[in-house]
């Protein structure tokens, strides 16, 4: 068996596809050399973990791969379009979901997101999952008031000045 450099452990927990992809691309790379210095299907198989009669019915899945919601993914992209506010994308699957249904396609809520995903057409105005967490924060509101008892507000050290009773304790050797 010829020594192939792929760490099976990176490789135990990906699917058969995936799998079948790896063995394809390292078999591409494979070509030029003469057929003496190329790994053997079988052997690369079994260091990647992957039974032959998988990998030659997922080469078989792969070359014949026909996608049934090819349609529905131009409606979905011209409906989020047509969502774009700002030059931002505001239509979620419950927004794009309802359109579809309009347009008498019917689908799962799983099925709208999972294929708003594979587009990457997801509300880019608030997401909280990228933009960070939700902030009502709306800068300084109000008047401020005027330092009547003349405090210090600008220490750089947390705790070295602290106010009670409209009396300072300083804290340390200051």
């Amino acid at each position: 068996m010829v020594d192939c450099k792929i760490n099976p452990n990176a490789v135990r927990n990906l699917k058969g596809r995936k799998k079948t992809q790896i063995v394809d691309q390292i078999r591409v790379e494979q070509e030029s050399l003469p057929k003496s210095n190329r790994y053997k299907v079988g052997d690369i198989l079994k260091t990647i973990g992957l039974k032959k009669a998988t990998y030659h019915d997922e080469r078989k899945r792969i070359k014949d791969y026909v996608d049934k919601y090819e349609d529905v993914k131009v409606e979905i992209l011209k409906i989020a379009e047509s969502g774009r506010y700002r030059g931002r994308l505001t239509y979620g699957y419950r927004r794009v979901q309802e359109e579809l249904i309009k347009l008498d396609i019917h689908l799962s809520d799983a099925v709208v997101r999972r294929l708003m995903d594979e587009l990457n057409v997801q509300v880019s105005l608030y997401n909280r999952h990228r933009n960070g967490r939700y902030s009502s924060y709306k800068g300084t509101v109000g008047k401020v008031a005027r330092n009547v008892l003349h405090q210090h507000f600008n220490e750089t050290v947390p705790f070295r000045s602290i106010t009670y009773r409209c009396y300072t304790s300083t804290l340390g050797r200051y």
